[in-house]
């Protein structure tokens, strides 16, 4: 068991994917959170295929292509505000539009472009080829949305919650939705190189909805959304090694996995668990008893 355990850690590649995948599990859960609160889950996918024309322009231009993915993620959330609030036109139509918009604006530009930008990678993710410059750079990025949370997390809560309420109360509630928006483009950015744009949203909201149905507190969802963020990142990465699999779709799929399971078997909100079932059950086992002592 420990030769298992030990094994991939003599590779220095196993060694920084597991540790970034480590801090995405973290940095996914918390900020997922808040997605999940705001029911705008989608809002991460779309996000995610928006970095697309930021990665072609950035490249060829020469300049850091992640820096070029923030910035059309950023650009994509304010289209969809913009959309919505100057519209009759609801967030989710927007949403949907700006989502094969951007995403197509992006296969266009890599064409015209002559791009030779990886384009399996950033679709699909993969972690073994993260460097220590990129272990630096995640770490970076988790540290500072962490702060962030940490730092502002009443006004983030009340914000979430109830946006009206919170502009009436005289919170920048602009300013806090940008800090939001570029938190979650950071940890989509800081995603994209382990499990790639089309499978990020699942880490970004697998952990905290798995949270969400054993835990009922914000912080909690958080806290326990992280721990589940990390062992699906760490389970997935030895699955990967082991079965010569792709991490990306490993991490996910233990994601996924963890989540049905706690969907079934959940003490308080299991399907199959839940109190009124098991009621309905103890009383069924009553009657076939009853029927078989006549």
């Amino acid at each position: 068991m420990i030769n298992f355990l030990l094994e991939p850690l003599t590779f220095e590649f196993m060694r920084h994917a597991i540790v970034t995948a480590i801090m995405l599990g973290i940095l996914c859960a918390v900020v997922g959170t808040y997605l999940i609160v705001q029911r705008m889950s989608l809002l991460g996918d779309v996000i995610a295929h928006a970095v697309l024309p930021g990665l072609a322009i950035a490249f060829f231009f020469g300049l850091d292509i992640f820096v070029g993915a923030f910035v059309s993620g950023i650009i994509s959330s304010l289209v969809i505000a913009g959309i919505d609030s100057q519209s009759r036109v609801k967030v989710d139509a927007a949403m949907a539009l700006v989502f094969s918009g951007f995403l197509a604006l992006g296969i266009m530009l890599i064409t015209l472009l002559k791009s030779k930008l990886d384009l399996h990678s950033f679709l699909f993710g993969d972690i073994l080829e993260v460097t220590a410059a990129d272990v630096s750079r995640t770490f970076t990025i988790t540290i500072c949305v962490l702060i962030f949370v940490q730092l502002f997390y009443k006004e983030l809560l009340f914000y979430t919650f109830d946006p009206l309420a919170a502009q009436a109360m005289g919170l920048p509630v602009n300013l806090i939705h940008i800090g939001l928006i570029s938190a979650i483009t950071l940890t989509i950015v800081a995603s994209m190189q382990a499990v790639g744009v089309v499978l990020v949203v699942s880490l970004l909201i697998g952990p905290g909805i798995t949270a969400y149905l054993l835990v009922k507190e914000l912080h909690q969802m958080m806290g326990l959304g992280a721990v589940i963020g990390i062992i699906s990142s760490v389970a997935g990465m030895y699955i990967s090694y082991y079965l010569n699999v792709p991490s990306g779709a490993a991490i996910v799929l233990v994601v996924s996995v963890l989540f049905i399971l706690t969907l079934l078997f959940s003490p308080a909100q299991g399907i199959l668990t839940r109190p009124e079932v098991a009621h309905n059950s103890a009383r069924i086992v009553r009657l076939l008893n009853k029927l078989k002592i006549k």
